[in-house]
């Protein structure tokens, strides 16, 4: 009887991380960044990927829970990203898709100057009221009402 082959564990399951350690190894090395790559390379950078990911996931859904939200948009990734200063710094230049804009602190005193200078932009009518958004006239009846 021949013995029995171990089975290959892979380094993802070696090292417990989630990516795939294999071929962030291969990415590695096909992108030529250096002559050699070692393997405890490749696990490391997969740790520090899944780290990252992992940190942007739980900001992005304590601001989407904070929003009344379960699913994680990417408006909400946005805001994590921008409040928090280690992914800021990281991610200074990078332009995330559907993001929008994200306001800049303005400083209380700034604030409430600002306040007063800006006009309203609800609509007037003609008598000087102010008329609500959602607020329409009734429509007159076009038909003459016949009498009996």
């Amino acid at each position: 009887m021949a013995p029995s082959k171990k089975e290959r564990t892979p380094l993802s399951e070696k090292a417990k991380l989630a990516f795939p350690v294999g071929r962030v190894g291969s990415s590695l090395r096909k992108g030529r960044y250096a002559k050699r790559v070692s393997t405890p390379a490749a696990v490391f950078l997969t740790a520090v990927l899944q780290y990252a990911t992992t940190e942007l996931l739980e900001l992005s859904q304590t601001t989407a829970a904070q929003k009344g939200r379960c699913t994680i948009k990417p408006r909400h990734i946005c805001v994590a990203v921008r409040e928090d200063p280690d992914l800021n710094e990281l991610l200074q230049k990078v332009t995330i898709a559907g993001g929008g804009v994200v306001d800049k602190k303005i400083h209380p005193a700034i604030a409430e100057n600002a306040k007063y200078k800006h006009k309203s932009k609800s609509k007037k009518s003609a008598d000087g009221k102010k008329k609500k958004k959602g607020s329409k006239k009734p429509k007159k009846d076009n038909k003459k009402k016949k009498s009996s």
